[in-house]
């Protein structure tokens, strides 16, 4: 693509980025949400009416009554208030009202795009797959929430949490993807099949780590060893694998969850470490290789920041700050691996 092309998409390339922007906020909003255990405080899926929050003191009674119904309320929440109950609302009614609002940046753009015949026809394909993507996350969200709608269940399963958050992730990093192939001269992209190579591997570590990271989240690991940097005081912890059998402990065990999140990062920062000395003598990569280094170690700092504050409860500002730069590695990690592309 040549630079002419590039300004013709300049609309466009906006139009993207901005969404990737949003979709950043969204997964933010997410981690909020399940932080502070206000994921089932909305009972009900309305996707139209229920962008209204409830609109008179009879309307808070009646969502707080269905609330109270399912198990989270009864046996975790059974000392709330309608006012502690409002504070939980917020919290979902936010995160699900960002995703309308994401959808309504997606639509209503590309309509004006096409109605002025900006899309050509080589994008109709990836947009369409960008819409099916952001549905397909909508529809995650809501069968994860569905499933806690009960009297056994006290939270959203951690499994499905990660699934939410790797499709939201997987939006993210196909809209930047397209964002990219947009906004870079062609001439910009070199040819370094090993660093290519190296590039994917780093990816794909990294995408099981952030799966690690939700599991994290989802069941508070961090309280179950808020020292570093060792494992409550062992370097190999007595706790891993007892907990059934091997699949069972390695997505269950607390423990074995955050020795395999904190061995996962130090990998990582090899890796990546690696990636900026072989990626030096392209002058290509020059901004990019300096963030991968900067993030990961930024990264880390965060997450043991994290850890040895999460001694009563998880620090709520720590863990976003650790959660967004994650996110901010994946980009750069996405970019690099873009700049060295076939």
């Amino acid at each position: 693509m040549d630079i002419q092309q590039n300004k013709q998409h300049k609309a466009i390339v906006i139009w993207l980025y901005t969404g990737v922007a949003m979709i950043i906020v969204q997964v933010l909003l997410g981690g909020i949400t399940r932080l502070t255990g206000s994921g089932l405080s909305i009972t009900e899926w309305k996707p139209i009416l229920g962008a209204l929050p409830p609109m008179n003191e009879a309307d808070w009674q009646a969502a707080f009554a269905k609330y109270q119904e399912i198990g989270q309320a009864k046996y975790i929440n059974n000392h709330f208030t309608l006012t502690d109950f409002r504070w939980i609302y917020f919290w979902e009614w936010l995160h699900r009202n960002w995703a309308r609002l994401i959808g309504l940046v997606f639509a209503v753009p590309f309509i004006y795009f096409i109605i002025k015949r900006k899309i050509d026809k080589s994008m109709i394909n990836p947009m369409i797959i960008l819409f099916l993507l952001g549905g397909l996350q909508g529809l995650i969200g809501w069968v994860m929430v569905k499933s806690g709608l009960n009297e056994e269940d006290l939270y959203v399963s951690h499994i499905r949490l990660a699934i939410h958050f790797i499709a939201a992730l997987g939006l993210l990093w196909y809209t930047l993807w397209f964002a990219l192939k947009l906004s870079v001269p062609a001439g910009n992209i070199v040819q370094a099949p090993a660093l290519r190579r190296l590039s994917g591997w780093i990816l794909g570590i990294l995408v099981l780590q952030l799966i690690y990271g939700a599991f994290m989240a989802g069941i508070h690991a961090a309280l179950s060893a808020p020292t570093w940097p060792t494992v409550n005081g062992m370097w190999w912890p007595s706790g891993m694998l007892r907990e059934g059998g091997w699949p069972e402990d390695i997505t269950h065990n607390k423990i074995t969850i955050q020795f395999i999140h904190r061995s996962l990062a130090y990998l990582l920062t090899v890796l990546i470490t690696v990636w900026y000395f072989r990626s030096k003598s392209l002058p290509q990569l020059g901004t990019v290789r300096a963030l991968a280094l900067l993030v990961v170690l930024l990264q880390v700092f965060l997450g043991v920041l994290t850890v040895l504050n999460s001694q009563v409860k998880i620090p709520l500002w720590f863990a976003l700050a650790h959660q967004f730069t994650g996110m901010v590695l994946l980009m750069v990690m996405i970019w690099g691996r873009y700049m060295v592309r076939k």
